[in-house]
C-alpha cells in the first residue's frame, strides 16, 4: 500500500510519533468528490438493477367477486402473473372467463375483491379515485374496441387531449400529436371530425392518441374487434411498430388468435383462473 493523504501508511505513522490511536485521515477535496461520485454512481447502478428486477406489472391472488340478490358470482378466483419491462403480452380465453375485468382491474377502473396490482413500481390497489386518475394519465395508455374519440374535437385535438390533461401545453405537444398522427398514415386527417373518418382512421387516431404522453404501459382491448380484416390487419401491424418504437408495455386482450400469435406471451383464463402461459 503506498502512502496517500487519504490512506495514512504505518511508516507514516511511525515517523510521525509511534502507534498511538490513529488520527483522522485527511481527504483532499478532489478524493472528496470522487467518493461521492463513486456513491452516486453505485446509487445508480442499484436503481437500475432494481428497475430490471421490478415488472412493469405485477398480479399477486387477485380476486374479483360481485354480489347479486341471491348469491355471490366469483369473476376472478386468484390470479397470479408478471408482466416485464416492454413486453408484449396477449390475454385470451373464452367469453366470460374474465378478461376484461381482469384489464379493468389492470386500468384501476374498478378496485378487486383482494389481491394485488403493481404497475411500474406503485401499488394502486390502494390508490383513491384522484390518485388513480392521476396515474392513469402519467402510465397508462388505453386503446378501445370502440375508439372512444371525443366527436367535438378534430383529430389532432383528440390526440392531443391525454397531454393537456397532464398539464402539457405549447408547441412541442402539437408538434407530437402530428408526428403520431404521421405514424399512423394520417398527416392529412389532423383537422377531421370523427364523424368525417372511417372507422380505421377513427381506431388508427386513436392509437396515436394512447402513445401521446408516453405511457409505460398500453392496455389494448379488442383493439381490431370493430374493423374489417384489411382494416384491422393495417392497425394491428400500426400497433405492433408504435410499441416498439416506443419501448411500451403492452397488455392486449383479444379473442382474436391472429392477434396474439404476434404476442411474446400468451396468458389463458378460463372460469376466473390462469389455466396455461405460453
Amino acid at each position: 500500500m503506498g502512502g496517500s493523504t487519504e490512506f495514512p501508511s504505518l511508516i507514516g505513522r511511525a515517523a510521525s510519533g509511534g502507534f498511538g490511536p490513529p488520527q483522522p485521515a485527511k481527504v483532499s477535496p478532489r478524493a472528496r468528490t470522487k467518493q461521492k461520485m463513486y456513491i452516486t454512481q453505485c446509487h445508480n447502478n442499484e436503481l437500475q438493477e432494481n428497475l430490471i428486477r421490478t415488472p412493469a406489472i405485477r398480479v399477486s391472488a387477485l380476486t374479483k367477486s360481485i354480489q347479486t340478490a341471491t348469491h355471490k358470482v366469483d369473476i376472478l378466483r386468484g390470479i397470479d402473473f408478471d408482466v416485464q419491462h416492454g413486453e408484449f403480452v396477449a390475454i385470451m380465453g373464452p367469453s366470460g372467463s374474465g378478461k376484461s375485468t381482469l384489464l379493468g382491474l389492470l386500468a384501476g377502473l374498478d378496485t378487486p375483491t383482494t389481491g394485488k396490482i403493481i404497475l411500474d413500481g406503485e401499488d394502486i390497489t390502494g390508490l383513491d379515485e384522484d390518485q388513480m386518475a392521476r396515474l392513469r394519465g402519467r402510465k397508462i395508455g388505453f386503446v378501445f374496441q370502440s375508439y372512444h374519440l371525443l366527436p367535438t374535437l378534430t383529430a389532432e385535438e383528440n390526440v392531443l387531449l391525454p397531454y393537456e390533461l397532464t398539464g402539457g401545453n405549447g408547441s412541442q405537444g402539437r408538434q407530437r400529436a402530428r408526428e403520431l398522427l404521421e405514424s399512423v398514415g394520417l398527416p392529412d386527417r389532423r383537422d377531421h371530425y370523427p364523424v368525417q373518418l372511417s372507422g380505421g382512421e377513427q381506431q388508427r387516431v386513436a392509437l396515436a392518441r394512447a402513445f401521446m404522453v408516453r405511457p409505460p404501459i398500453l392496455l389494448a382491448d379488442e383493439p381490431t374487434g370493430n374493423l374489417d380484416s384489411q382494416n384491422g390487419q393495417h392497425v394491428l401491424e400500426l400497433l405492433i411498430s408504435l410499441n416498439q418504437r416506443e419501448g411500451t408495455t403492452l397488455v392486449l386482450v383479444t379473442h382474436d388468435p391472429a392477434l396474439s400469435d404476434r404476442a411474446g406471451r400468451r396468458i389463458v383464463l378460463r372460469d376466473g383462473l390462469v389455466v396455461s402461459e405460453e
